[in-house]
């Protein structure tokens, strides 16, 4: 008899972040029941949960709005108790601003946060002691808007994907250096394991619906050795969010649209996570989910996956196991952008 996908999830909870809420929501993992939330400052986009620590790191990216179409960026993070679901600190990154991507090496104590550029300096990468919780320097990318980052599991390399410019930025962590910059057609969200990067790509704002040589809408294998795009898994929409489970599941949050007499880009419709399997890199299922799915994660064991939808403001729990939906929590919102950021919080042991 196959086990329920919440079997043993007791104590354990999600947590979500809502733009324009602006909060973190918590949610039991086994029951989907809302337990709380914590106001911070607007808007709030992306989650990582340190497991040393015990500490959710939460970035505040913009005053409101989004990239390229903003009301100014900030420079916070915010430290969070999930226990308690207090604030414990506000770390100010000034001069550094627009934080956006969180990527945490816990053998090593570091938080990579990617950050946007300014006139006198490209964006880049800072590097945060997550004891003292104080920036220890930062590491140049060469773009002007570092948007996701991620390590390989050996924490000595970082791929930054870089919306609109035309390369993801390979950084060495232990030297602090750019080391490569792989070639793609822009890029949104990314997944690392130990032998490729994977890319979504192109950018979402480089596409023109009426371009008859458009770049094919997938996702980029890079292979980690040689730096260089050795793949394409192709989707049949833009893709935004990568995550790659603990079982070896690539997941992937394409963009859905609708024909619109007015726009020829079309009106937003649901979009689809789409699953790859990572050893054949054959496309295993691909289901509807809310409007503009913007963050993936999943559980530590790799049986549940989560998409938040900023637009819908959404989230959809899935077992990977049937790749059937199992629920959707609706997230509060007081403005237009809703749900983004995502962490799974096992239970205290």
């Amino acid at each position: 008899m196959q086990q329920s996908p919440r079997a043993g999830r007791e104590g354990e909870v999600l947590a979500v972040v809502s733009q324009s809420g602006p909060t973190v929501s918590f949610f039991d993992a086994a029951s989907d029941r809302r337990l709380g939330a914590v106001e911070i400052a607007a808007e709030p986009h992306e989650l990582c949960f340190d497991p040393t620590q015990r500490l959710l790191w939460c970035t505040t990216t913009y005053h409101s709005g989004y990239y390229h179409a903003n009301t100014g960026r900030r420079t916070e993070l915010t430290v969070i108790d999930p226990d308690t679901r207090r604030i414990v600190e506000v770390v100010d990154l000034a001069p550094e601003h627009g934080p956006h991507g969180l990527a945490l090496d816990t053998a090593r104590r570091r938080l990579y946060v990617s950050v946007e550029g300014s006139a006198d300096r490209p964006g880049g990468v800072v590097v945060i002691d997550t004891e003292t919780r104080r920036p220890l320097g930062r590491i140049d990318t060469d773009a002007p808007g570092p948007h996701w980052f991620a390590l390989d599991p050996t924490g000595r390399t970082g791929y930054a994907t870089n919306k609109e410019a035309p390369f993801v930025s390979v950084v060495d962590l232990e030297r602090g250096v750019l080391t490569a910059k792989v070639e793609v057609p822009g890029s949104e969200g990314l997944a690392v394991s130990a032998a490729h990067a994977y890319v979504a790509a192109p950018y979402l704002g480089s596409l023109s619906p009426d371009a008859e040589d458009s770049p094919a809408t997938g996702i980029r294998v890079i292979d980690a050795r040689t730096a260089s795009v050795t793949d394409i898994l192709p989707t049949d929409n833009v893709v935004l969010p990568v995550h790659l489970t603990s079982t070896g599941m690539l997941l992937a949050g394409e963009i859905g649209s609708q024909p619109d007499p007015v726009s020829p880009f079309g009106r937003p419709a649901p979009g689809h996570l789409t699953v790859f399997s990572t050893d054949t890199r054959k496309q295993v299922g691909r289901l509807e989910v809310g409007i503009f799915p913007l963050t993936v994660t999943s559980s530590p064991d790799g049986r549940l996956a989560y998409v938040a939808c900023a637009v819908s403001s959404t989230v959809h729990v899935i077992d990977l196991e049937t790749l059937q939906g199992l629920a959707r929590l609706d997230i509060p919102k007081l403005g237009e952008p809703g749900a983004h950021g995502l962490a799974y919080v096992p239970r205290p042991a």
